[in-house]
């Protein structure tokens, strides 16, 4: 088979087209003919950074895929050959991704692809659903009524967040950026606060009555996590998708606080399960019409992958970053 693959930690010109043998079929796992995939940050910082598990790199990267089932391995009972199938499965530990014509997957990180979107639709999913529901089902157990602060509300993360929190029957205030201010409106939030005019007090006292947000995902991270802190009531929950410097004001608050990480999995073997079982109440979300990918206007194929980073770390794409076979 044909894949793009890397030798070496670098810039997109490490990336080469090269032949590889076809992946083979083993007990709990599958073959899938990749038709589509996205490029997440986590995607470039293991090109171009030398992380924890860059000792271990893959030479085929990317873990989103949309595709085709071709072969069933040995104790796999809920796949068959031809189904469509979607999941975050590869390119990261040692464990070879979606930029390539085969992908050998974990079957139990699958799910069946909703019916309702396309190949390329439905690989923007699986990394960014499993954070979002991670953070506010699995986490934060976010239920109807909630006030919920999302951060970041046109972010590959945050806008299925918001539409994932509606769902749960949350009252969702988000962050945004004048330059998406159209984009973040038609997300779905309840409430919308341009980050850059607004201070946090204001738009605790606007949208809480001053009492701060039983809940808040915080998807930028970074310096903004103090803005979450300041954000939430006494006693209430902050989730993020990145490392935090300085927790104090967890304590001061007395804040529950929940780190999301949904590769776990593939860097630690543990709780495979868990990812199937969230992206199949995903795919019956979307297939209900309550969730639905925000998809960049690119076009890349597999084989444009080194302009398809290029394009993510320009700033200049709106959505997920998708590509197809």
């Amino acid at each position: 088979m044909k894949a793009m693959v890397i030798d070496n930690i670098g810039s997109t010109d490490v990336f080469r087209l090269a032949e590889k043998a076809k992946p083979i079929v083993k007990a709990g796992h599958m073959v899938v003919e990749v038709k589509a995939t996205s490029v997440n940050p986590i995607d470039t910082m293991l090109r171009s950074v030398e992380l924890p598990w860059s000792a271990n790199l893959p030479q085929i990267l990317h873990g989103d895929v949309a595709g085709i089932v071709t072969e069933v391995g040995e104790h796999v009972e809920d796949f068959n050959v031809g189904d469509e199938v979607y999941g975050m499965a590869g390119g990261i530990n040692g464990v070879d991704g979606a930029l390539a014509e085969y992908m050998l997957v974990d079957a139990r990180l699958m799910a069946q692809k909703p019916k309702t979107l396309t190949m390329k639709q439905a690989a923007a999913l699986p990394l960014v659903s499993i954070t979002s529901y991670e953070a506010l089902v699995d986490k934060m157990n976010v239920k109807a009524g909630d006030n919920v602060l999302i951060h970041g509300a046109t972010g590959g993360v945050g806008h299925i967040a918001i539409q994932l929190a509606k769902t749960l029957g949350a009252n969702v205030t988000a962050t945004y950026s004048p330059a998406n201010e159209a984009l973040a409106k038609s997300m779905g939030a309840d409430n919308l606060v341009d980050y850059t005019s607004e201070d946090v007090a204001s738009y605790v006292a606007k949208h809480t009555n001053g009492v701060g947000f039983d809940k808040v995902f915080d998807t930028v991270a970074g310096d903004n996590i103090q803005k979450s802190f300041e954000a939430v009531k006494f006693n209430g929950h902050v989730s993020t998708i990145l490392p935090i410097e300085d927790p104090l004001q967890v304590a001061l608050k007395g804040l529950s606080f929940h780190s999301i990480l949904m590769l776990i999995p593939l860097f630690h073997g543990v709780n495979y399960e868990s990812h199937g079982r969230i992206l199949t109440k995903i795919a019956a979300l979307v297939d209900a019409g309550k969730i639905k990918p925000l998809i960049d206007d690119s076009d890349y194929s597999i084989w444009e992958v080194a302009k398809a980073h290029d394009h993510l770390s320009s700033g200049q794409a709106v959505g997920k970053v998708t590509l197809t076979v």
